[in-house]
């Protein structure tokens, strides 16, 4: 890997960024719950149409993360979202951004800031990137079976959840945590 990365990362220490976006809202997905055999428990269920998009990335080694809430996931959302993940990354670092093939992770109009150098995934691998985990974590935990009555309470919803994990690093650890990726920085 240390082979593909730009000259500007020479001699620096690598952090690997694991980089995801989630769709809360209105519409979500609905998550299992536990029951009595034989029973069928009540889930609510929103029909209505708002959601937000949280931005999500995590550190695993260090066991920390950073995120944006938006309005949509397109290119003019990445490119904050980038440069929200260069601020975390550790002084004098450089950092790896590990990320899914959507259409916006390398679209012609994206900005990159300089620290952070983009690594895309394999198509349809979604189980190499641990945000996944994240997401599944966040739903069952704090963003799943909810009915919001505006957006308003979707963002809330969202910054709540994400200020969680973030204040319980050995949560983001456990559940991000590849070791795969560790390798990388020693």
């Amino acid at each position: 890997m240390r082979q593909a990365l730009p000259g500007r990362a020479a001699g620096k220490p690598i952090e690997v960024w694991f980089q995801d976006e989630a769709r809360v809202g209105q519409q979500g997905t609905l998550t299992r719950v536990r029951a009595r055999r034989g029973t069928r428990p009540r889930a609510p269920r929103d029909r209505r149409y708002a959601w937000a998009y949280l931005f999500g990335a995590v550190r695993p080694e260090r066991a920390t993360g950073a995120a944006l809430v938006l309005p949509h996931a397109d290119t003019s959302a990445m490119s904050p979202h980038l440069e929200e993940i260069s601020r975390h990354v550790a002084p004098e670092a450089h950092a790896v951004v590990v990320l899914d093939g959507a259409g916006w992770h390398g679209a012609a109009g994206l900005v990159v800031p300089d620290d952070p150098s983009l690594l895309p995934l394999p198509p349809e691998s979604p189980e190499l990137d641990p945000v996944e985990n994240v997401w599944q974590y966040l739903r069952r935990n704090q963003l799943g079976l909810r009915v919001w009555p505006d957006y308003g309470a979707i963002v809330d919803a969202c910054c709540r959840a994400w200020n969680a994990l973030i204040s319980n690093p050995d949560r983001i650890a456990s559940i991000a945590r590849r070791d795969w990726a560790g390798a990388v920085n020693s």
